[in-house]
């Protein structure tokens, strides 16, 4: 089934992609952190799927599972590594979303990207926009994804919204940006790109 566009959220959010922005970290807010020069960073894609709701343009996250080595339990982005397969950063963020959701790679038109965000676990990664222009059924890989839900777009591009919190990590303490919603408790590296994308659209 078709869906019809929110034309006007779309047109906002390609302007945005236009404007440059600064690529971000884990470390963002805070400064004291000294990043070796030398480190090597693993590229990486997360796709960020927007599809169309009665209410509008709502984004589709996931719950990571329990089991993951990395951020068990986390709120992401479909995503992953870069795999020698693929052929550019595109291709592996579809590819992972199509793992991980079973969201189809036709499926999706490709808005653009925003600046590149590196995690605190070494990896270097690129946020895909994409339009989800026919609805799916989403299929969770149980190894990686113990949930799939949506947000009301409009809702993370408020930037009144995101606020600074901190945890005690290797005994040091570590702020990052949060936006919750509902149930879901968004945090570190996707509430940090959201709110780079939620800067681009700020009138």
């Amino acid at each position: 089934m078709s869906i019809i566009p929110t034309a006007n959220t779309l047109d906002t959010l390609q302007m945005a992609l236009q404007r440059n922005s600064v690529a971000s970290s884990d470390f963002d807010l805070n400064p004291e952190v000294k990043l070796p020069d030398d480190r090597v960073l693993r590229p990486a894609a997360v796709l960020v799927p927007l599809i169309d709701r009665p209410a509008g343009l709502s984004l589709i996250l996931t719950k990571r599972a329990s089991g993951l080595k990395h951020h068990p339990g986390q709120i992401a982005f479909p995503g992953g590594k870069q795999d020698q397969g693929d052929a550019d950063l595109v291709s592996t963020a579809l590819r992972e979303a199509m793992e991980e959701i079973a969201l189809p790679t036709n499926s999706v038109t490709i808005l653009g990207e925003i600046a590149q965000h590196e995690t605190v676990t070494g990896f270097q990664v690129t946020p895909i926009l994409g339009h989800v222009t026919r609805d799916f059924i989403p299929v969770s890989e149980p190894g990686e994804v113990a949930e799939v839900f949506e947000v009301p777009l409009d809702m993370v591009l408020d930037q009144r919204r995101f606020k600074i919190q901190y945890r005690y990590w290797r005994g040091q303490r570590r702020y990052y940006y949060t936006v919750p919603w509902g149930p879901y408790y968004i945090w570190g590296a996707t509430a940090r790109m959201l709110f780079t994308l939620a800067s681009l659209c700020k009138p």
